[in-house]
């Protein structure tokens, strides 16, 4: 009884780690549509501590357009949406936006938040591989029917 038991925890254990290399498979730099009124961007995903992060590095539209309606024309784009007034100056590129997405399996990860910064809010959030190039990002409010996918694809540098 005491081997089948040995036996048990020792597949168990070793599987954890395939399963955390799997997780890392969307770790990396992914493009949000391009083009839109606010301009696309690039997310780095990350792994930290086990769980997978976000944060946004470039910006198809970096600055505040010449009839930006709050006086910030030509300025860096930042944080203004924030609830935290003492977090509107925060610049938009450089913002971690992901947080505490876990690994579910088949190319899911669950059980995280995505802060979306045009709009000041957090919803929790879900994403899925489509392939390997593909990510689909899903933001919602309670449950997962009430939300928005967005498709993000794996950015690759030109070169």
């Amino acid at each position: 009884m005491r081997r089948a038991a040995l036996l048990v925890t020792i597949v168990a254990l070793a599987a954890v780690p395939g399963i955390a290399g799997e997780g890392d498979a969307v770790v990396g730099v992914w493009a949000t549509a391009l083009g839109t009124e606010d301009g696309g961007a690039r997310i780095q995903v990350y792994e930290k501590d086990g769980k997978y992060f976000g944060k946004i590095i470039w910006l198809e539209k970096p600055v505040y357009p010449a009839d930006d309606e709050q006086g910030m024309a030509g300025q860096e784009k930042v944080d203004r949406e924030n609830p935290e007034e003492n977090l509107r100056q925060r610049p938009i590129i450089g913002l971690e936006m992901m947080f505490d997405f876990e690994y579910a399996g088949d190319g899911k990860w669950k059980g995280g938040t995505i802060y979306a910064p045009d709009e000041g809010k957090t919803y929790k959030c879900k994403m899925a591989l489509d392939g390997s190039d593909t990510l689909k990002v899903r933001g919602f409010i309670g449950v997962s029917l009430l939300g928005r996918t967005e498709v993000w694809t794996r950015y690759q540098a030109a070169g």
